[in-house]
């Protein structure tokens, strides 16, 4: 997947500014695919350069104008191409996993540091996709939400999302435990 179809789906519900898209990607798109604002700016600039967004200029009385940014119809066609292709299995690159290969071999307090720091860090996201899964499904119960939902798609990533980060934060803990119990089991002998 290219930058420009994470963009180009972003875009598909309203008009949004670079600045707001770089904040819809911090706050949902980033379970998914993350860059940098500047990337993200470039890359508007390149889909509008190609026919695949509009952008329109906003003037601002107390602040900058600014340029808000939509899907064309030949944007549109790019999904529906991009959409029709076969999707490439994604694969972990992960430095903490390289760090816990070599377990038997490094300091264990160290790695429980690192392991605990990426737990927290998974518990944190854990929160955070759910708070944006309430909020998209307001008082609808999730089941409703989801076979009569306006906009399906972005909750159905961000579930995603969720099962990423609690399965992050469940291996880190049980590897925690297990580093955890083999250093006592040796102090032991």
């Amino acid at each position: 997947m290219a930058l420009r179809h994470a963009v180009l789906a972003a875009l598909l519900d309203e008009e949004l500014s670079g600045y707001q898209l770089a904040k819809a990607f911090d706050l949902g798109v980033a379970n998914f695919w993350h860059a940098l604002p500047q990337q993200l700016y470039a890359e508007l600039t390149r889909l509008e350069n190609d026919g695949l967004i509009t952008g329109r200029e906003v003037v601002q009385d107390a602040r900058p104008n600014k340029r808000l940014f939509t899907v064309t119809g030949a944007g549109l066609a790019e999904l529906e191409r991009f959409t029709a292709s076969a999707a490439k299995p994604a694969s972990i690159r992960d430095d903490l996993l390289v760090t816990v290969q070599a377990a038997d071999h490094v300091d264990t307090a160290t790695l429980v540091d690192r392991l605990t720091e990426r737990a927290a860090f998974a518990r944190a996201k854990v929160e955070l996709f759910g708070g944006l899964l309430r909020t998209m499904r307001g008082d609808r119960t999730e089941e409703d939400f989801l076979r009569h939902g306006e906009r399906v798609g972005p909750y159905l990533t961000c579930l995603r999302g969720l099962a990423f980060e609690q399965g992050n934060r469940d291996w880190c803990e049980r590897t925690i435990a297990v580093l955890r119990e083999r250093e006592a089991a040796r102090a032991g002998h």
